[in-house]
C-alpha cells in the first residue's frame, strides 16, 4: 500500500510536466506503473478538469483540461 501512495504522489509530482501530453498515452504510461507495482482492481478514467468526483487525481493533459483520475476497488 506505501507503494502504491508513493507511486501515486509521484505521478501527481510530474503531472504538470505531462499537462500537454496525449490523455490516452498518459493514461496507459501511469497504468503501466500501478501495475509494475502489482497493483488490481483499479480504473483509470479520463475526466474533464474539476469532474473526478471519485478517486484520486493522477495527471493531467489535453493541456490542463482533462484530468486522469485513479480509483480502486472497481
Amino acid at each position: 500500500m506505501k507503494k502504491l501512495v508513493l507511486g501515486l504522489a509521484c505521478a501527481l509530482a510530474v503531472a504538470p510536466a505531462f499537462a500537454k501530453m496525449d490523455c490516452e498515452a498518459l493514461k496507459t504510461e501511469i497504468a503501466g506503473k500501478i501495475e509494475s507495482k502489482g497493483v488490481k482492481g483499479y480504473t483509470l478514467e479520463i475526466v474533464a478538469k474539476g469532474e473526478g468526483k471519485e478517486g484520486k487525481v493522477v495527471g493531467s493533459c489535453d493541456g490542463g483540461a482533462k484530468e486522469i483520475v485513479y480509483s480502486k476497488g472497481k
